[in-house]
């Protein structure tokens, strides 16, 4: 849900903080809570009195707040959704997903970092008063839109739109990576490995997919210059974040950088010369083959394409 990924990227600082706005995070949070508290004080499950697909659904939207942001306090106050909750965790159906779910034990809280003393600003020396001549000021100019820094590339002669309708409407490793490498040009476009650096502290699959899905989304302002993918591989609280990601230009950071939390992860170029990583561009495009992590093979089991 919005308003608790909200909450939890303000109170990690991978967001600038704002304590209103957090606060509103979790009224809004609460208020959720409550439909669900008054549903389920007199039925078993959301929808039937069978677990439901709407019941896995949601037990799977509540997860990620209930391991971080929504402490002990939180969920003493919503004794009927947390009884539905664990109920559906302990479900058969989904009982090796939630395998390895814990509930927080505390709930997250912001830790504002130390700021640096300030040195005291000089005072400026008086300044001699200026002829009458001199002394007329300016009429404020309008201030221009800023432009996308990777606008003043210019247009390229390879059409990334055309690029983006034959990756969704065509077999991706028979039909449409061999059109990719037929048309890529490496003067107007560079490919990336990207991995999230702190693979330690992922825990469910799903959790780290909407990791991903909200790093996307921070990315918009850059998405007319950038295609990518990256994909999630292993299992419960043993995986990893990894991909590839074409952009415009040359360096990475004026893609990426219009996201709060771009440098949650890391960036190296690869080089479409060398066999090796034009064949990890494909894996990662394409899914079908596992992602091979210190020797060991791993599975993809879930990913975001960035289109």
């Amino acid at each position: 849900m919005y308003n608790i990924a909200r909450s939890y990227l303000s109170i990690k600082g991978l967001i600038p903080y704002n304590k209103k706005e957090v606060d509103g995070c979790y009224v809004k949070i609460d208020n959720f809570a409550a439909i669900f508290d008054a549903r389920l004080r007199d039925y078993t499950y959301v929808a039937t009195e069978n677990i439901s697909l709407g019941d896995i659904h949601a037990a799977s939207s509540w997860a990620f707040g209930l391991a971080t942001i929504l402490g002990p306090e939180w969920r003493a106050k919503h004794p009927h959704l947390m009884r539905w909750f664990n109920t559906v965790a302990a479900s058969p159906i989904v009982k090796a997903p939630f395998a390895e779910f814990k509930l927080a034990e505390k709930a997250l809280t912001y830790v504002p970092q130390k700021k640096q003393k300030a040195e005291k600003p000089k005072a400026d020396k008086p300044k001699a008063e200026k002829k009458k001549d001199e002394a007329k000021s300016e009429e404020p100019r309008p201030e221009k839109k800023e432009k996308h820094p990777l606008e003043a590339l210019g247009k390229p002669t390879f059409v990334l739109d055309d690029w983006k309708r034959k990756y969704s409407n065509e077999d991706t490793r028979p039909v449409a990576l061999p059109w990719f490498w037929e048309h890529y040009n490496p003067e107007e476009y560079s490919i990336w490995k990207v991995g999230y650096k702190y693979n330690d502290e992922l825990t469910l699959t799903f959790m780290s997919n909407n990791l991903i899905g909200g790093f996307f989304a921070r990315l918009s302002a850059s998405t007319k210059y950038m295609f990518g993918s990256l994909v999630v591989y292993g299992e419960n609280n043993n995986n990893g974040i990894v991909g590839a990601v074409m952009i415009r230009g040359q360096e990475f950071a004026p893609a990426f950088n219009v996201a709060p939390d771009w440098e949650s992860y890391e960036y190296v170029k690869l080089d479409a010369t060398k066999e090796e990583d034009k064949e990890f561009l494909n894996n990662m495009w394409a899914w079908d083959k596992p992602v091979v992590v210190d020797g060991e093979s791993k599975e993809i089991v879930d990913g975001k394409v960035l289109k």
